[in-house]
């Protein structure tokens, strides 16, 4: 879409145009950037861009959508889909289809004419990454520049979108440059919060347009007048318009006469001077929040068409209004405001109305009948009935295109017009409690959960028992149990009681049984009630079965393996997840699948294979085109038994991604166990424990009813204890833990097998840890007998009672596979701690130094520390000459050779950076390294290099062989 023509030059914009132009010169080199172009209404930010626009249209694809002025129901995605239409028409709908694949399909939610789609067919996920993939396909053969105008008009879809993109465009040539009234900001308001979040994180560049100086003033006055200024009448501009450029524009042409009194009337001073004819046209294109047709116009001005032409003439003559791309729009908004605020209530009314009966006689579907326009016109319209029917609908078409937020808003114009309709339910077709219903899962899944709750009480308060619908009511208190559960608080296992108890009653309906049955036992296996969990998983397997409901009877299954494998029934567990996984016929019971049974492997120290079961799952992912989305969950999962395999810069990228995202309450408090842990590791205490302080009423509150996260919070307990030195109040954390009555978990295994380090650090120190030896010793060996006699038990057990034989064979194990990393250092630790009692002062120097290498290579602060701390203690070099040699051998660090490994496989830059959750601008660091000291100069080289079985011995010798 074209913009329309500036009414003067445009001057006194040398410094922003020129901040503009190099955030392109940037772009162009592949580093995508965005900017936000601020300043009070009239300061010029449009024509700005539209100069810019101009000066690039030869180099970059130019895309402008508008966000625009509906009050409080706003269109959702209301400029994306704009700009996505012109990304269309300029690569070609087959070109797009060829190169997005499956993710037309999601795109088709909002662009029905590439592929018209249902909302059963795609998701919020996917058509989030579809509109991502097209903007990074169509960057592969143009440099895109992606105008948002007017952002403080954006609903808070487009805005959830716009965030979602500056966060996840990590590569291409991408510009995106917003336009905002900064005075029609308020603050704490949705778009506040996106522009306050988008700067913290550095991922928003802010112009800001200031007032023209009044040199500039006089140069752009005797641009308009064509002829010098008298300082007399400079002054008196300068005075009103206060370096404004839109009101310099309007006051020039009363330069030598009189000035508007106020201004409202400098605004309407152009429109007061038209014809009858031409104020009919202007107002009637007052009343529309977007460009108008000629056939539109023509139909809501009533003007013979001899007449009309020559009014709209008129018109666009004065400089009111512009014609872009063959349709009418005002030149500015301000003009637009002034006279439509001019039209009297009843002329206010009636034009709207017009307008809603033309949308409604004329909807298509397209942008310009859309019901998020109906809802506003009728509103404005005071026709309450209308707006009502109206709301409801926009409600559910912007939940059918996942714009919850949008959907929201238009449920609660609904809820409060509905009082004003007595006969709301036949005007709407719906009953009250439905659309309720239906209003507490948009505010939920627009990540409002304290509203959905509200929502869904204010429904259950309205219902009566006698004679509301058994299915409704069960469903309401279901839905009830799952906001409460999203937030983390308890009451969730009585709702679903409650609504089992009405189903068994009154309702013969298996597979909504199956559904809260399923719901309920994972509440009782969180809480604990295993056997409870089991028995109902079993029921719900069973009624799912009856009729077919495949997806129900994978979740019963998921319950059960996890309830088994808590009650110490590992192969149980494992055969019930592989049913699972069989039964899976949708995405969601398959992600639930790999995130749970990736989970339990992490628990039991099968490490490898959670990463591989949750990796597959971020293959599903990308297959079902949610890579960035719901694969970026399933990576949050991986994050954990990474951390224990000592890939800690890879965790730290998952966590970035993860913080830089909203998500729910629930799933935060998991990923800051995790963070709190990583901030332990890299001896950055103070921020652990602030973390810790910040969470603990969280974790408090919610590890009443979730037991997992009462062990999160213990795990870190322990770590921040750790991070400060303090081995005496972590091992204080782990007894207390063993004391508690509650349901004991797998998740007590891992801390059972730190606490032997603990001790071991105690006893170094001259402590007395027999007592705390034993009730570890015998809270391990109270475990069922599937989970005795492994590589954990020898480990913690040579702690707890160390001899060199057993700390020899401790480090042997420690060394091999699904051991938590840390405890090749913490073997060796105590094992040079008995050779030096022994006097064999040799052996170990040898041992310390592969620890401290080893701790070194891992960035483990603490432990660092503790192993350097014994090391000067004992007198013992803490690098001796073999390690020193050793390292030598091997040129590359842990990261290269990371990053070689998957230059071997044929990956590019930002494959590599994908696989390893770091920039593409790091991966290049990595592989211009690795091409350094490797001595080759293509990446085709070192991936031989690297296939040579002798790669490694020496960079010489690998060149020259």
């Amino acid at each position: 879409m074209s913009l329309s023509a500036a009414s003067a030059a445009m001057v006194g914009r040398e410094a922003e145009i020129a901040v503009v132009r190099g955030l392109f010169d940037r772009v162009v080199e592949g580093v995508p950037l965005a900017a936000l172009i601020e300043g009070e209404a009239g300061i010029g930010k449009s024509r700005l861009l539209r100069e810019f626009g101009a000066e690039v249209v030869n180099r970059a694809d130019v895309h402008v959508g508008w966000c625009l002025d509906l009050g409080a129901s706003r269109t959702p995605f209301g400029p994306i889909t704009g700009i996505l239409r012109s990304i269309v028409t300029r690569m070609g709908a087959d070109r797009v289809r060829e190169e997005l694949g499956v993710g037309v399909e999601a795109l088709g939610m909002l662009l029905p004419e590439l592929n018209p789609t249902e909302r059963s067919q795609t998701s919020p996920d996917r058509l989030r990454d579809a509109i991502a993939a097209l903007i990074e396909a169509a960057a592969e053969h143009a440099p895109q520049v992606l105008v948002v105008e007017d952002l403080h008009w954006a609903d808070e879809s487009t805005l959830a979108l716009l965030s979602f993109l500056l966060r996840t465009l990590t590569h291409g040539r991408i510009l995106l440059l917003l336009t905002c009234r900064s005075d029609d900001v308020r603050r704490g308001d949705a778009v506040s919060r996106f522009i306050g979040e988008s700067t913290r994180a550095r991922l928003l560049e802010r112009v800001t347009v200031e007032r023209l100086e009044t040199s500039a003033v006089r140069q752009l006055a005797e641009s308009i007048t064509g002829q010098p200024l008298s300082d007399a009448a400079l002054e008196r501009i300068q005075d009103r318009a206060e370096g404004v450029p839109f009101f310099v524009e309007e006051l020039a042409g009363c330069s030598s006469g009189p000035l508007p009194g106020s201004l409202r009337d400098l605004l309407l001073a152009r429109f007061d001077r038209l014809g009858d004819d031409a104020r009919r046209v202007v107002q009637v294109v007052s009343g529309a929040e977007r460009p108008l047709t000629h056939p539109l116009v023509t139909r809501l001005a009533g003007l013979a068409e001899a007449r009309l032409d020559e009014a709209i003439r008129e018109a666009t003559l004065s400089g009111i209004l512009v014609v872009a791309d063959d349709d009418y729009r005002f030149r500015h908004a301000l003009l637009r405001e002034a006279v439509h605020d001019d039209l009297l209530p009843g002329e206010r009314a009636r034009l709207h109305r017009a307008y809603a009966e033309a949308l409604e006689e004329n909807g298509d579907g397209s942008d310009t009948a859309d019901s998020a326009a109906l809802a506003y016109h009728w509103q404005l319209a005071q026709d309450d009935h209308r707006a009502l029917a109206a709301a409801v609908a926009a409600m559910f078409d912007a939940k059918s295109r996942f714009a919850f937020a949008s959907a929201a808003r238009f449920g609660e114009l609904a809820l409060d017009l509905w009082i004003q309709v007595p006969d709301a339910e036949s005007v709407v077709g719906l009953g009250r409690l439905e659309v309720l219903r239906t209003l507490g899962s948009v505010l939920r899944n627009a990540g409002d959960g304290e509203r959905a709750l509200a929502v869904v009480n204010l429904a259950l308060d309205e219902v009566d028992p006698d004679t509301v619908d058994p299915r409704m009511h069960a469903r309401l208190l279901r839905d009830k149990a799952y906001y409460m559960m999203n937030l983390g608080r308890s009451g969730s296992i009585q709702l679903l009681q409650q609504s089992l108890e009405i189903l068994e009653r009154q309702v013969d309906d298996d597979r909504l049984r199956a559904s809260v049955l399923n719901q309920l036992a994972s509440r009782y296996m969180i809480a604990g009630r295993l056997d409870d969990a089991i028995a109902l998983a079993t029921e719900a397997g069973e009624r799912a079965e009856r009729v077919g409901a495949d997806d129900e009877a994978s979740i019963a299954a998921n319950v059960r393996g996890g309830a088994r494998a808590q009650l110490g029934d590992l192969e149980a567990g494992h055969r019930e997840y592989a049913a699972a996984l069989d039964l899976a016929r949708s995405a969601n019971p398959e992600m639930r699948y790999r995130v749970n049974y990736s989970d339990l492997l992490g628990l039991l120290g099968r490490y490898r294979d959670a990463v591989s079961v949750a990796e597959g799952g971020l293959a599903r992912a990308r297959a079902f085109g949610v890579e960035r989305t719901t694969g970026a969950l399933m990576t949050q999962n991986m994050a954990v038994p990474l951390l224990e395999m000592g890939e800690i810069e890879r965790v730290e990228g998952m966590l970035s991604r993860e913080l830089a995202q909203r998500t729910l309450r629930i799933s935060h408090m998991y990923s800051t166990m995790t963070r709190v842990r990583v901030l332990s590791w890299r001896g950055r205490h103070d921020e652990a424990a602030e973390i810790l302080r910040e969470w603990h009423p969280a974790f408090e509150e919610t590890g009443r009813v979730e037991r997992q996260i009462w062990y999160d919070e213990v795990m870190m307990r322990v770590a921040v204890a750790e991070g400060g030195g303090d081995h005496a109040g972590a091992l204080d954390e782990v007894r207390a833990m063993l004391a508690d009555d509650g349901p004991v978990f797998l998740h007590q295994r891992r801390l059972l097998l730190e606490a032997g380090w603990l001790i071991a650090e105690l006893r170094a120190a001259g402590v007395d840890v027999s007592e705390a030896s034993d009730e570890v010793r015998a809270a391990w060996l109270a475990q069922p007998g599937q989970l005795l006699g492994d590589t954990w038990w020898s480990i913690l057990e040579s702690l707890l009672s160390p001899s060199t034989q057993s700390l020899r064979e401790a480090v042997e194990l420690a060394d091999g596979v699904d051991v938590p990393v840390t405890f090749r250092l913490i073997t060796r630790l105590e094992l040079a701690r008995l050779l030096v009692d022994a006097g064999d002062r040799s052996e170990a120097t040898a041992v310390l130094a592969h620890a401290m290498n080893e701790a070194e290579r891992l960035g483990h602060v603490p432990l660092t520390r503790t192993i350097g701390a014994f090391a000067a203690a004992a007198g013992l070099a803490a690098a001796p000459a073999s390690a020193q040699s050793a390292e030598e051998s091997d040129p590359l660090t842990a990261r290269e050779r990371q990053v070689l490994d998957l230059i071997a496989e044929g990956l590019s830059n930002r494959q590599i950076g994908e696989r390893l959750f770091i920039s593409v601008k790091t991966v290049s660091v990595h592989v211009s390294a690795v091409l350094r000291k490797l001595g080759v100069s293509t990446r085709t080289e070192a991936a031989v290099l690297q296939k040579n079985p002798n790669f490694g011995v020496s960079r010489q010798d690998a060149v020259v062989r």
